[in-house]
């Protein structure tokens, strides 16, 4: 059973994080367009999970699973691929197979395999998937098993150890060292640069609370769409050279090779204010001109300051990796026997039906007329009886049984 699980996998490790974004499919279009596959390849179960850094394929099948397999799937998944991008995929993946399919999976989901070690967003990204290709009706029972385990060994991972404890993504250090300011939530945000740094940042400020925006970007269409989303206002980047509201945190996150923020555009926007400023500069190479820190009283918390913590947390999460391990051999060895005992319940599972089925053959054929010579108490006596054996054979031999084809499996 367990060998007929297959794991087909597309990671940062062999392919660019914007190439893997090719593979990715509209949720909407999923059941549709895996439903084709499944039929057409023979498989009795898959499941599609898509994340930033990954796109796996997790298949049932009788079928081997080898790289004509793969060449021919994708060929037909993705029938608007160049014979490049097919020669590129089919070339630059990774294949598990049975218990090391189930493994990879369990460590997919305890980060211990992601792009950044101990995100446990994965864990819902997993469930997620799950759900959706359940909907879509390409799963079934073994998948529903990995899966359960799956999220359960996830769970073990992230309360037991401290892999997932200290933040690694620079938006959300930026995020906590504000927090450590105890900052009003009133305070005048300033936003320059409306890519998707700062526009992460500014929803997890607007999450915990944050009201006070201003979006200013190049683009005067994307700069609307971000201030829309923060209930705040926006303007162009010209506009930043007439600007009389002030700020309490600028953050600044533009794509150009030099610095942005020179003294005279930060003059301006300070608005003759002389108090101490918040400055969260995510850019490479950083917007504020180093003249700005050598006149200004600046709180200045750059990329280059966060990049280092998280480097240091990755450090810390890394300690737990002895622990994650131990975790995931117990949680596989628990799967196995798990396996088993399903693999023994679907072996006999029309033994409860047989005892049924002889049981009315014997009060409805072989004994009928002894029955129906019995008076009304001893007819229900006897069904009593007949009910007992029936529910003790069926729980008690039945476990015995089974015990049995598990320690000879």
């Amino acid at each position: 059973m367990i060998d007929s699980f297959y794991s087909l996998a597309f990671t940062h490790r062999l392919l660019a994080v914007n190439q893997i974004g090719l593979l990715h499919i509209d949720p909407y279009d999923q059941k549709l367009r895996l439903s084709k596959v499944k039929n057409e390849f023979k498989i009795s179960e898959l499941l599609f999970l898509s994340t930033c850094n990954r796109v796996e394929f997790m298949i049932v099948t009788s079928s081997e699973v080898n790289i004509t397999f793969v060449q021919d799937f994708l060929k037909k998944l993705y029938k608007t691929f160049t014979e490049n991008e097919l020669h590129n995929f089919s070339t630059n993946f990774e294949l598990y197979r049975g218990k090391k399919a189930v493994n990879h999976i369990f460590s997919v989901a305890s980060s211990v395999d992601s792009m950044v070690l101990g995100e446990r967003e994965i864990i819902t990204q997993v469930r997620n998937a799950y759900e959706l290709s359940k909907k879509n009706n390409l799963t079934g029972d073994l998948l529903r098993i990995v899966i359960k385990n799956t999220i359960e060994t996830a769970k073990r991972v992230y309360t037991e150890t401290s892999i997932a404890t200290k933040p690694v993504s620079i938006v959300s250090l930026a995020y906590h060292k504000l927090k450590s300011q105890r900052l009003d939530l009133n305070s005048r945000i300033l936003i320059i640069g409306a890519g998707g740094t700062n526009s992460n940042l500014c929803r997890f400020l607007k999450k915990h609370g944050f009201k006070n925006f201003t979006v200013c970007n190049r683009t005067l269409s994307k700069a609307k769409e971000l201030a829309e989303e923060l209930n705040g206002s926006y303007l162009s980047l010209t506009d930043l050279n007439t600007y009389t509201s002030s700020f309490d945190i600028l953050l600044s996150c533009t794509a150009t090779d030099r610095h942005f923020i020179g003294r005279n555009m930060y003059k301006q926007i300070l608005n003759g204010e002389q108090d101490k400023k918040i400055v969260i500069d995510l850019a490479i190479p950083q917007d504020l001109d180093p003249e700005v820190l050598r006149f200004n009283d600046i709180n200045y918390i750059s990329v280059d300051l966060l990049q280092k913590e998280s480097n240091d947390n990755l450090q810390e999460r890394a300690k737990e990796i002895k622990s994650v391990e131990t975790i995931l051999l117990e949680s596989i060895n628990s799967f196995e026997h798990v396996l088993k005992e399903r693999c023994v319940e679907l072996a006999m599972r029309d033994v409860p039906k047989q005892i049924k089925e002889i049981k009315s053959i014997a009060v409805n054929q072989v004994f009928r007329d002894d029955i129906e010579s019995m008076d009304d108490h001893s007819k229900k006596v006897l069904e009593k009886i007949l009910g007992y054996v029936e529910k003790k054979y069926i729980s008690g031999p039945m476990k015995l049984a089974k015990d049995i084809l598990i320690q000879n499996s």
